[in-house]
């Protein structure tokens, strides 16, 4: 891969990283899958740059980084948050199911 091209597929990764926070933002977890696969492969095909990379390049790669480290925390709170709703919903089942047989005979 010539300089130039190197270049224009790491503007491209970058482009996709802001991409993927965004979705990961908004919570679209397929989104951010398609978006993440697609930037995988132009990151592959840079791997046989990466020895050869000028001090600007480096930068890119450092930003894509905390993109992509920013995007998964926010998936990772999602899933946080999404199982202690799940968890609290098992709860209140549960409670349903003990206090149904505790109602008054008449």
């Amino acid at each position: 891969m010539s300089g130039g091209s190197s270049k224009t597929a790491l503007a491209l990764a970058l482009q996709l990283s802001n991409e993927l926070l965004v979705v990961a933002e908004a919570g679209d977890v397929g989104a951010v899958a398609d978006l993440d696969a697609e930037r995988r492969r132009l990151l592959d095909s840079l791997r046989p740059v990466y020895g050869h990379m000028d001090p600007s390049e480096r930068l890119v790669l450092q930003r894509i980084s905390e993109l992509n480290d920013r995007a998964l925390g926010l998936l990772e709170h999602r899933r946080r948050r999404t199982e202690r709703l799940m968890d609290t919903a098992a709860a209140g089942r549960r409670a349903v199911v003990a206090y149904s047989a505790t109602r008054l005979q008449r």
